[in-house]
Formats: C-alpha cells, structure tokens, sequence
C-alpha cells in the first residue's frame, strides 16, 4: 500500500541529504514538475528556481495561471515568454517526432541558460515511472520519445534529480493531495504545450 506521508517524509530528507548547492526546475504547471518542485522546495527553500516557460502553445490564460498557483506556493519562480523563439524554431516542421525533439531541445537551452545566470548544479524533473519507460531505456523499445527524456541533449551540464522517478500518476495524485495541491485532480497536458497535439505545422 503506498504510503504518501512517508514518501513525503523520506523523500524531502533524502533531497537535503543530496542537493549541495543550487537547483533548476521547469514548471509547466501539471501535477508532476508542481509535486517535484513543492518536494525540492521543502528540502532547499529558495536554492530552487522555478521556472516557467511560456512556448506561446499553451493553453488560454494557462500561463498566467501557473504563474499565480507557483507564486502562491512560495516558490523562488522565474517566468520566461519564449513564444517568439518557439514559433520561428517549429516553423515548417510538420513530423511529430521532430517537433518533439526541438521543443525538448529548445527547453534545455533555455533552461541551460537560466541555470548558468542562477549558477544551478541541478535540474530537477517531474519525470515519472511511464515517462521513462515509454522512452525506453536499454531493455525496452521506445514507444514515444517523452520530452522529459528524449529530448536531453546529450551535452547536457546539470545534473538529474528525479524525486518522483518511481511513482505512477496515481501515486503522484496522493502526493498532491498528501501536500494540499489544487493541482492533483489537474487534467494532464503535456509540457510543450499544443504544439504536439497539433497536425501538421504548428502556427
């Protein structure tokens, strides 16, 4: 049966044990990277950045909404519009799976950048268990490159921190809860925004 106060419990303590120095973490707002962040931010306090980025794919007024809940959640939040730079990086592409790889390339050089001005060691993501099984890892196919994963460039200079790694969305969800998240009951929608969900070329 699994326990969301003890998670909570060890896995804030495990953070403060691992975590020297500065972290970085991208907050789409979804359940996922809002747990990770609320987690981190129990074990580092303002040592996280949060930051947000607006693709210009978002849904109406969804960034305006993230930014309100991450400020209400006290985290250390810094909010970057990037639909320009979104928009003329996905032009003329029209294949899914490239659109992925740009998009997850895009977030890492921003994020890279915010981190090197921040002088973050870590970037901490909401990935949870299907999100690397779907990207298979050495044992299995890939079923679909997850932005969370794929799309790392292999230069990548941070280091990984994971704290959700194992959990399923339902597990994540009693987190939520277990934390006194709005966000738990929060319809997913994935972080590039509906650039994907979009067919053909994203305008």
């Amino acid at each position: 049966m699994f326990d969301a106060r003890k998670f909570v419990e060890e896995t804030v303590q495990k953070l403060k044990e691992s975590i020297e120095g500065k972290a970085i973490i991208a907050c789409s707002g979804g359940v996922d990277s809002t747990v990770a962040a609320v987690l981190v931010n129990r074990a580092i306090g303002n040592k996280l950045v949060a930051v947000h980025i607006d693709t210009g794919y978002m849904r109406k007024n969804e960034s305006e909404n993230v930014k309100e809940m991450l400020e209400e959640l006290g985290l250390n939040l810094r909010f970057i519009d990037a639909s320009k730079e979104f928009y003329n990086a996905l032009q003329g592409i029209t294949d899914p799976e490239e659109k992925r790889k740009i998009i997850g390339e895009k977030f890492i050089r921003i994020f890279e950048k915010v981190a090197k001005e921040e002088r973050a060691k870590y970037l901490v993501q909401g990935t949870i268990a299907p999100d690397w099984i779907e990207s298979g890892d050495q044992l299995r196919d890939t079923i679909k490159s997850h932005h969370n994963v794929g799309g790392l460039p292999k230069d990548m200079k941070l280091e990984l921190v994971e704290p959700l790694r194992d959990l399923y969305k339902d597990e994540v969800r009693k987190v939520a809860r277990e934390l006194g998240l709005k966000v738990a009951e929060k319809q997913p929608f994935p972080g590039p925004g509906l650039a994907i969900r979009v067919i053909g070329e994203a305008t």
